[in-house]
């Protein structure tokens, strides 16, 4: 007669939810143990991290440090400066813009709006990309030849032209302009690589034993398919933040943005004042607009190079 140990009588009336729960803390620290083995990554997280403290000093700052009369990012204005913009001082840490506003301010509040906007229009664009790619995948036929012939024409837009030619037609706040900037990563070119991983996991044998045992197709694709394609999305999430925050700053530059500020106003007030190539003196007008969003971009496009190689086996360094 075989005997059960109470740790073992533990472990089968161990509610599911425990058990699942167990098995993602363990498959989280084996990802994490791998992502730490690429340091483009860990230099991309810091970086993350960095505008992350940064979009949430400003609100601090503006509450208990800064006076908001001359410190507003937009409205704000400092009298004791007979001229500006004034280069940086102790008061500006950034000095001032053509029109007397805090360039520090500004880059708090402008990371604050890109890191947001960023990070909204990837996860419209996983939502989309991986389910339409799960649909197209289990069900193939009709399904799949509409879904990959609609990619195949937002493949071929210019996101840029598209976007600036929606402004005329829709008026773009920080929302809005991540709902359309996700769906159309999302139905593009991130659903099919989303589906060419769906296919390789349809054939599995735990999809054939859930189809055997009575399983529906939705809770297939939503108990089985849709969760082993998480990492690959959260992989593509990555990418689309970048693409999500210069194109924010292309379309604020061009004033297409109904917001209050962004980077890529501020490189557009020092540009209709003049000061786009009015030499080195007035370098702080421009460079910390233009720095961030290449750091940001960067970092998570880092980030994302380094998830490559922990979700593609292949990859990784024996």
């Amino acid at each position: 007669m075989v005997e059960i140990t109470q740790t073992q009588l533990t472990e089968l009336t161990e509610p599911m939810w425990r058990i699942r729960l167990r098995l993602l803390s363990r498959s989280f620290i084996e990802n994490w143990r791998l992502f730490k083995e690429y340091p483009i990554g860990i230099i991309g997280l810091g970086i993350i991290v960095i505008f992350g403290l940064m979009a949430l000093a400003h609100p601090i700052l503006m509450k208990y440090v800064w006076e908001p009369r001359v410190y507003d990012p937009v409205i704000g204005y400092d009298i004791s400066i007979l001229a500006h913009p004034s280069p940086p001082s102790s008061t500006h840490l950034l000095g001032t813009d053509p029109l007397g506003r805090d360039v520090l301010s500004q880059l708090l509040y402008g990371t604050r709006f890109g890191f947001s906007l960023g990070i909204s229009a990837a996860l419209v664009s996983v939502i989309v990309s991986t389910t339409i790619g799960a649909l197209s995948a289990y069900y193939g036929g009709l399904v799949d030849v509409i879904f990959m012939r609609l990619a195949d024409v937002v493949i071929m837009l210019p996101f840029i032209a598209i976007l600036i030619v929606l402004s005329a037609l829709i008026e773009f706040n920080g929302f809005s302009l991540a709902l359309v900037y996700g769906l159309l990563v999302g139905f593009g070119g991130q659903t099919i690589v989303i589906k060419s991983q769906a296919l390789s996991i349809k054939v599995k044998p735990y999809i054939e034993a859930a189809r055997a045992a009575g399983g529906s197709d939705w809770h297939i694709i939503f108990t089985h398919l849709i969760p082993n394609l998480m990492p690959l999305s959260f992989l593509y999430m990555m990418f689309t933040v970048t693409g999500a925050v210069f194109a924010e700053a292309a379309l604020s530059f061009f004033g297409l943005l109904n917001i209050r500020m962004s980077w890529g106003i501020m490189i557009n007030t020092a540009q209709a004042a003049g000061y786009l190539l009015a030499g080195p003196e007035y370098l702080h007008l421009m460079l910390p607009a233009g720095l961030a969003i290449t750091l940001l971009c960067s970092s998570f496009y880092m980030v994302g190079r380094a998830l490559d190689e922990v979700v593609n086996p292949r990859l990784r360094q024996r």
